[in-house]
């Protein structure tokens, strides 16, 4: 789009009464931005405009309200951020069938016509390093497969999912609470750029949008209106990611849920959805057989059902299997493997490392190790 299409489309946005709904309308009516700002009270009045509305669209926003505008679309010019609306061939087909679609969507990246085929990871910021291993390891499974990974961009099991499907070697979409010129949080600035090189940053909040806690879940439904189905990793009672999951059903989307430990507070929302009816998850092939029969031919082409999701593990020594026995799914210090093993410092740390290259284990912050 260009810089004069969209100084008028954030024009008619800005108007005083144009929601989303009323402005998708209102286009529909009229064919472009242009015209409906061009319209009469009398043409407005007969697509079913208030007195009131048709006077704030002929009277256009505010002289301030106009000069953001250009300041964003300057923006959106310097940055090379894509604009792509809801009547654009572009514009997400699954996204569209929505009750409250989005009519423009800031775009850092490319959509691609794979992203038709996508799961939606989302979860709560304060995981478990298990929890943000399954994660990847699921994410990771089904990207490998082609199936597209949205989410977040959030700490926790979105920014696991992300990186999972980037270590599967797929696509994902990650959906800001923000403007699309910043990214929050900040210190997923590299994971971000990553993603644009092998997916999509998306956003439908105008430029220079601070992540306020009532984006979220507005953001929320693009996440599930994206994905044949919603995966909620670990989530608390009060996690966003369970507001995904209701859009998710009022969309016809199917959810999913991985168990946690029943004493872990962080599992408490996502077991309470396997107890609700959300389907039970212990790997990526769950989701596919749930998904699939929804994928037509066309779609099932771009995908690589081929792809084994179970590799088969390098066998262990006789010390190795000692160390891998000491280490569970839950984190475990290194003192505490050196005392269930009885082995010196030395020879644990070796075979640590060696579990670790064999892709056995994984080494956390602060010595701490987790089987995979």
């Amino acid at each position: 789009m260009d810089e004069s299409s969209l100084t008028l489309w954030l024009t008619l946005q800005a108007i005083d009464g144009v929601g989303d709904r009323t402005l998708l309308k209102l286009i529909h009516a009229f064919g472009t931005p242009d015209a409906v700002l061009g319209a009469t009270m009398d043409d407005l009045s007969s697509v079913g405009c208030s007195p009131e509305l048709a006077e704030s669209v002929r009277r256009g926003p505010e002289s301030s309200i106009r000069r953001q505008i250009d300041r964003q679309v300057k923006v959106v010019e310097r940055c090379k951020i894509q604009t792509v609306t809801f009547f654009d061939r572009a514009y997400p087909a699954r996204l569209k069938a929505i009750p409250d679609p989005p009519p423009l969507l800031y775009v850092s990246g490319s959509f691609s016509p794979r992203d038709e085929v996508a799961v939606a990871i989302v979860g709560g910021r304060r995981a478990t390093p298990s929890g943000r291993l399954i994660t990847e390891e699921i994410a990771k499974d089904l990207a490998g497969c082609g199936v597209t990974i949205v989410s977040g961009l959030a700490r926790g099991i979105d920014a696991a999912a992300h990186r999972g499907a980037l270590m599967g070697k797929g696509r994902t979409i990650a959906v800001l609470g923000c403007g699309i010129d910043r990214t929050y949080p900040w210190e997923h600035h590299t994971l971000r750029r990553n993603i644009e090189s092998y997916g999509a940053v998306i956003s439908e909040l105008p430029i220079g949008a601070a992540p306020q806690s009532h984006h979220f879940p507005r953001r929320n439904r693009i996440i599930s209106g994206l994905s044949l189905g919603v995966l909620v990793g670990e989530a608390a009672t009060d996690s966003g990611s369970l507001i995904t999951a209701k859009l998710a059903l009022e969309q016809g989307r199917e959810v999913f849920a991985v168990p946690g430990s029943l004493k872990e507070e962080a599992c408490r929302g996502s077991n309470r959805l396997i107890k609700e009816g959300a389907k039970l998850i212990e790997g990526a092939q769950d989701i596919l057989d749930e998904i699939l029969p929804q994928v037509d031919a066309r779609q099932r082409a771009t995908l690589h059902l081929d792809s084994t999701l179970i590799e088969v593990p390098v066998p262990l020594g006789k010390e190795e299997t000692v160390v891998y026995e000491a280490l569970s799914y839950e984190a475990r210090s290194i003192d505490t493997i050196i005392g269930r093993t009885g082995l010196s410092a030395a020879e644990v740390s070796a075979l640590l490392l060696s579990l670790e290259l064999n892709g056995r284990i994984r080494q956390l912050p602060g010595q701490q190790y987790i089987r995979l």
